[in-house]
């Protein structure tokens, strides 16, 4: 049996590997059939194809049928998908409850005693990094904001406002509460309803800034600087470099003060 290649890598999303996958096709195609059978059309060597039937009879692809020889009746996918759906779901509530009870945990205190003493020993040169892709650049900034002390200060376009306002506005708010000074300046006229709703808890409004500059600075100490204009480039390949050194994050602070002024 032939089957194409990109077809067989789609049924990843049903948690497939490549044996698992060819053989419920193959099963499929058959209605039933016999291990056998299934390895012959299948390609799937005989030595495993017992093992992965009951791999895939365990996830709840297959019906074995009582008899002999054993043979093996195919699920409709439709059930299939709301079985899988069904196991997602299980599995990610278990592991949200395996994750909340680490959260306050002696492990996790131990972990972050580790990082703690282990972070004094990193040369202040080495902190730094680099991110490809928004989502991760995204993710890192979340982090940085969530920690803020004493200030944020954040130069965006005005659709990287939008974006930045849907991921970190809780966030935001949250350090307005503790005390956290927030200033947001945006190169270009913003969303009127987003810039209202920021205005409670920042300072902000449009600068003049024709370099289409983008970054965040948390306490005055380390800053995420984009390297790629938003317009101009897919968000794949969006990039950012991370740097804690205060005397270099001093300078844009100082940069983006001039600018928030005029």
């Amino acid at each position: 049996m032939i089957v194409q290649k990109d077809f067989l890598n789609k049924l990843k999303d049903f948690g497939l590997n490549s044996y698992e996958s060819k053989l419920w096709v193959a099963l499929l195609s058959r209605g039933v059939s016999t291990a056998g059978e299934l390895s012959d059309i299948s390609n799937v060597p005989r030595s495993r194809a017992y093992d992965v039937l009951e791999s895939l009879e365990k996830k709840g692809f297959v019906v074995v049928k009582v008899g002999k020889p054993i043979k093996y009746l195919a699920v409709p996918p439709n059930e299939v998908v709301e079985r899988v759906k069904k196991k997602v779901l299980e599995e990610a509530d278990q592991r949200n409850k395996v994750l909340s009870q680490l959260k306050d945990s002696e492990v996790l205190e131990e972990l972050s005693t580790l990082h703690h003493e282990g972070i004094k020993l990193v040369d202040p040169t080495d902190r730094s990094g680099a991110f490809r892709g928004r989502d991760k650049v995204h993710e890192h900034l979340s982090v940085m904001v969530k920690n803020a002390q004493n200030n944020i200060t954040l130069l965006t376009s005005k659709d990287g406002l939008d974006r930045k306002y849907e991921l970190l506005v809780n966030s935001l708010r949250k350090a307005a509460k503790k005390g956290v000074k927030i200033k947001i300046a945006t190169t270009g006229v913003a969303n009127k309803d987003i810039v209202n709703d920021l205005s409670k808890i920042a300072a902000i409004k449009a600068v003049k800034n024709n370099s289409n500059a983008r970054f965040c600075i948390i306490d005055n100490k380390e800053m995420l600087l984009f390297l790629t204009d938003d317009k101009k480039v897919h968000k794949s390949y969006d990039s950012a470099v991370w740097i804690e050194a205060p005397h270099f994050v001093d300078y844009f602070g100082s940069i983006f003060d001039n600018e928030f002024k005029q």
